[in-house]
């Protein structure tokens, strides 16, 4: 059962980095938007990308928080399940 667990959770800490991958990926894609309007300007469109830079940026903090927090269960548990051998 818990090394099902343990399994599950290394599945989900797989999803969580690529989640926080796609946004860190969305925010380079939003920062080329952006270089591209210095050269042909659109206000509504500058306010719209730098919103949605401090967004995306804000979920990659929120999912590198939670990947930390989660990793640390995952050892904790890990360490229950393959206690470090006596020396």
């Amino acid at each position: 059962m818990s090394t099902e667990k343990l399994n599950r959770m290394r599945k989900i800490i797989s999803k969580l980095e690529d989640i926080k991958n796609t946004q860190e990926s969305s925010i380079d894609k939003i920062n080329h938007v952006i270089t591209d309007l210095f050269q042909h300007p659109d206000p509504k469109l500058e306010k719209a990308m730098e919103d949605a830079h401090q967004r995306a940026s804000d979920n990659v903090d929120i999912v590198r928080e939670a990947i930390g927090e989660y990793q640390e269960r995952i050892n904790e548990l890990d360490k229950k399940l393959n206690p470090p051998a006596p020396q």
